[in-house]
């Protein structure tokens, strides 16, 4: 069964209303042993990294996350569910995260470029990788953002996708293995975002 995760980090509805336009029915929960029997999971949010990583130690969720992505299980992250993956965030005065993927979440920094932060909107995509949640989709194409903060990989292997603002190019998708992660909103960022979504949902975990 297709699990979204529960921890009190807002999104639920317009992910889960994604998905059932694709025909397909989601479990969501904030209980860990229905996420240990997932078959497939997503892992979406929005808000704020230091609430976010409080919720999931409340609710005794950081552990069967952790096994389910260790134990081959495909895994999609959104937005913050992206960044609370990895290491560390600047956000909130500095917050440990999961450690699922190496690397650490930084601000965007004011600065000449003109663009305005949050970066809220539309943005181009550019694939770094075949990877089969891109099939079908061709490079470069527009995805719906909302964040002040980005993803910064310890190494390349990790970053899949890049974007281009605020004067820097970011990873807009990352992933190891199994996991995959995404910056933007793809249950907002319409047929493109949902052709992710169904990529996803076919996808056996494997590149």
């Amino acid at each position: 069964m297709l699990t979204i995760i529960d921890y009190k980090a807002g999104n639920l509805t317009s992910v889960q209303l994604a998905f059932a336009s694709l025909g397909i029915e989601a479990r969501t929960t904030s209980k860990p042993e229905e996420i240990l029997s997932a078959e497939r999971i997503v892992f979406p949010g929005v808000g704020a990294a230091g609430s976010a990583m409080a919720n999931l130690k409340q609710l005794k969720l950081e552990d069967a996350i952790k096994r389910q992505i260790a134990q081959g299980v495909p895994f999609l992250g959104i937005c913050l569910g992206m960044q609370i993956l990895f290491e560390s965030s600047e956000e909130d005065s500095g917050t440990s995260c999961l450690g699922v993927l190496p690397g650490k979440v930084k601000r965007f920094a004011s600065g000449n470029s003109g663009d305005k932060i949050p970066q809220m909107g539309w943005n181009q995509v550019h694939f770094k990788i075949d990877h089969p949640v891109f099939q079908g989709i061709t490079s470069g194409g527009d995805f719906y953002f909302v964040h002040s903060y980005y993803a910064l990989p310890a190494e390349r292997c990790y970053s899949y996708a890049e974007t281009d603002y605020a004067g820097i190019t970011f990873t807009s998708i990352g992933g190891k293995d199994n996991l995959i992660a995404m910056q933007f909103h793809p249950e907002k960022s319409g047929r493109i975002g949902l052709k992710l979504l169904e990529n996803f949902l076919r996808w056996d975990g494997k590149c």
